[in-house]
């Protein structure tokens, strides 16, 4: 779309997305939150017109940072590691969301009621089903 991929590379060490290769990437990144911030600065606009336009801008940057991420080139041993390293981030997470759940349960419980929450729960369920249908597509696959 706007971004390519060779003013880019992946971040490896400080979570997920893009970070800037080169000046123009640095330059990309400028022009995509200033006017950003200078339409956020000035108030006249309504809170729902700065809400939709801001909306609008970031769903457009999200789009095209996925467009460049998927341009990205990478070799075997890239792709490998980069499947160990979120293979490793989702048990850090699945672990933190499973804690989240008990300690949901174990405080609500103490208060003589239950409840979960319901963002927690359904992360561990959306992964669950995540999880069979890749299991599934890859067993026909092969």
């Amino acid at each position: 779309m706007i971004g390519k991929p060779e003013w880019f590379q992946r971040r490896k060490y400080g979570g997920w997305g893009i970070h800037p290769k080169t000046w123009q990437g640095v330059l990309y990144i400028i022009c995509f939150l200033l006017p950003f911030v200078i339409f956020n600065l000035f108030t006249i606009w309504t809170t729902r017109t700065r809400i939709i336009v801001a909306g609008a801008w970031i769903l457009l940057l999200i789009i095209d940072v996925i467009d460049i991420m998927r341009k990205l080139k990478m070799d075997e041993r890239e792709r490998i590691h980069e499947a160990l390293s979120e293979r490793n981030a989702l048990w850090g997470v699945l672990v933190v969301l499973i804690m989240g759940v008990f300690y949901d349960l174990i405080n609500s419980s103490l208060q003589q009621k239950i409840y979960v929450n319901p963002f927690i729960a359904g992360a561990l369920v959306v992964a669950v089903i995540i999880k069979a249908i890749s299991n599934t597509y890859l067993e026909k696959k092969d």
